[in-house]
């Protein structure tokens, strides 16, 4: 009895299955919207050819702190306390900056206990990802509303949001950060666009991915729940990827898009639903932003991009060999330095 034969198994371009980027079970809520975001990291991260020992997870506390665990088994993590993720990110980055990192944080964790690290990271540029997985509560410890949740919003009891909400993107631009985005978990095209071109920026990658809390904030009266998203999303443009190792050959008509090119010659093709919209523009990208709010509209897409800005580490003018590679001999100044050193404050 002839037998047929097992289809070939897909790799990537480094020699890798999809199956190498993944992680552990997930322990969420079924349904959640962090579950839908960690499929979304392990396909751009496959697709991208990226090594998964050459990443670092890192994040704080809340139901998408524990995110890291499903996605990239075979990475470094750390899993910090509650607001500090900005902090390891820096140290790590600053010892070892021939990593890739990439932070999951949520609102909570980042806009109430983490404003203050979130603030500095993002003036610094540092060479990082950084997602919150936002729903706007609480999720660990019942549902009450986070600093994201949007002024008139209702929680299941009935309680109403009386305090205006904190745009962490609007915030992001305005401090510094060079990659600022926002997309929706339900969103599998332009969320996966999105992580792919912040794979291929050096600098600090803003992206808010609203992700509806099932068991909290899923609900009607939510600003944040699947069905207020699929009503009230207004995405800026269409995107379209094209990584540096594939052919770039994008064709689009005059007029009615733009591209824009990343550090490693990747390039993002901007398909405009409003033809007068530039990415490039950090005064425009506030402005929309405040526009948005104004009109009650969720406001989806990349609203910013600086490929020109260096990063925190090629700043700080690092040489080439990671810091935590080199020995002692090179690290510990000798006594003759010290000395030298204390004698200019005398």
């Amino acid at each position: 009895m002839a037998t047929t034969p097992n289809p070939p198994v897909k790799q990537n371009r480094i020699g890798l299955q999809v199956i190498d980027y993944r992680g552990s079970k997930s322990t969420l809520c079924a349904g959640c919207g962090h579950n839908a975001i960690s499929e979304r990291i392990v396909d751009a991260f496959y697709e991208m050819g990226v090594e998964p020992e050459h990443v670092v997870k890192l994040s704080g506390i809340g139901c998408s702190s524990k995110s890291p665990a499903y996605f990239l088994g075979r990475s470094h993590s750390f899993n910090g306390v509650h607001g500090r993720m900005p902090a390891l990110a820096t140290g790590a980055a600053v010892a070892n900056h021939k990593l890739q990192y990439i932070g999951l944080s949520g609102d909570g964790d980042t806009a109430s206990i983490g404003m203050g690290q979130f603030v500095h990271l993002m003036r610094r540029n540092l060479p990082m990802i950084y997602i919150i997985e936002d729903n706007g509560v609480y999720g660990l410890t019942k549902g009450q509303f986070s600093a994201t949740a949007d002024i008139g919003s209702r929680l299941k009891n009935g309680v109403v949001n009386e305090l205006p909400a904190i745009d962490t993107c609007a915030l992001a631009i305005e401090l510094g950060a060079t990659f600022v985005g926002r997309s929706f978990s339900g969103d599998k095209k332009q969320l996966s666009a999105l992580l792919k071109a912040a794979i291929a920026h050096n600098g600090t990658v803003l992206l808010d991915v609203i992700s509806p809390c099932v068991t909290f904030n899923d609900h009607e009266g939510s600003t944040k729940s699947y069905k207020f998203m699929k009503d009230h999303e207004e995405p800026l443009h269409d995107i379209n990827f094209v990584p540096a190792f594939s052919e770039i050959d994008v064709e689009y008509d005059e007029g009615t898009s733009t591209e824009v090119t990343l550090h490693d010659g990747s390039k993002m093709q901007l398909v405009k639903l409003e033809e007068d919209y530039d990415p490039t523009n950090r005064i425009a990208a506030i402005t929309r932003l405040a526009e948005a709010r104004e009109r009650n509209e969720v406001l989806t897409g990349l609203f910013y991009l600086n490929a020109a800005q260096p990063s925190f580490t090629d700043s700080m003018g690092l040489c080439d060999a990671p810091l935590s590679s080199l020995p002692e001999s090179v690290t510990r100044p000798g006594k003759q330095v010290l000395e030298a050193i204390m004698e200019e404050y005398r």
